[in-house]
């Protein structure tokens, strides 16, 4: 998972997390070649009219972020003020742009983005970045500029301890909610035509929204990354009840 940013983009030279550009991360199984990686770099670097110019026209930084992705980027008691480790990397992103510019005074803008809108609001220049749980992946690297990544995951299963699920082959015949936009969604919508599972998928708005639905009995499970459904059963009015489960299906 890491840092996405519209392609081209000058950010690239100076950022103190880096952006370069191809390194797989979590929910990828197939490694990036390495001509890739300098391409990608190499092309945000040398581009002089991109981002940071937009940003030095402007005044103003806009900041994609998430309001239900604990732990990275969500909302919690300031409706107006994202919070979240992925949040926190994002405000250094900002100090280094402030200093790059020499604009200590920047406006700051956020914009809430979901798993369907980050990529296309990074594309159009709505947002100039957002750091969050997006996974680095071939396609993605073809529409957006990659940071290094910073936390790796597995996909798996958030489902009640007595539900009887333990693995993906329990799925059979079972309804299963995920998160729309998100390549959990895609893999497990081909995982069970491939497999003749007979699943019910609901793709839910964002995660939040997912584990509500997992909540209130219209799911059996919920797929998505462990950490993700960590952080869903953290705030769970009784977490005690939840458990992951499930062998990684990608990393």
């Amino acid at each position: 998972m890491t840092h996405l940013f519209s392609k081209p983009l000058t950010l690239a030279a100076f950022m103190a997390l880096g952006l370069a550009g191809c390194n797989n991360s979590s929910q990828t199984t197939a490694e990036a070649p390495a001509a890739d990686d300098a391409t990608t770099t190499e092309a945000a670097a040398t581009d002089t009219n991109g981002t940071l110019q937009k940003i030095k026209d402007s005044g103003t930084i806009v900041v994609g972020h998430r309001d239900s992705s604990i732990p990275f980027s969500y909302i919690a008691d300031d409706p107006n003020q994202p919070i979240g480790y992925a949040h926190d990397l994002e405000m250094k992103v900002v100090e280094a742009v402030k200093q790059k510019l020499n604009m200590p005074d920047l406006n700051v803008r956020y914009n809430l983005i979901t798993s369907q809108t980050r990529i296309p609001l990074v594309q159009n220049g709505t947002v100039d970045f957002e750091c969050g749980s997006t996974t680095n992946n071939e396609e993605r690297q073809k529409q957006v500029a990659f940071s290094n990544g910073f936390f790796e995951i597995g996909t798996r299963l958030l489902t009640k301890k007595d539900s009887g699920i333990q693995n993906f082959e329990d799925l059979k015949g079972k309804t299963l909610v995920t998160t729309a936009g998100t390549t959990s969604e895609r893999y497990i919508r081909q995982y069970n035509d491939d497999n003749k599972m007979d699943m019910n998928i609901i793709s839910a708005k964002d995660h939040g929204e997912a584990f509500l639905m997992l909540e209130n009995g219209r799911a059996d499970a919920f797929m998505m990354d462990d950490v993700l459904l960590a952080g869903e059963k953290a705030k769970a009015k009784n977490p005690d009840e939840w458990v992951i489960v499930g062998e990684p299906q990608s990393f």
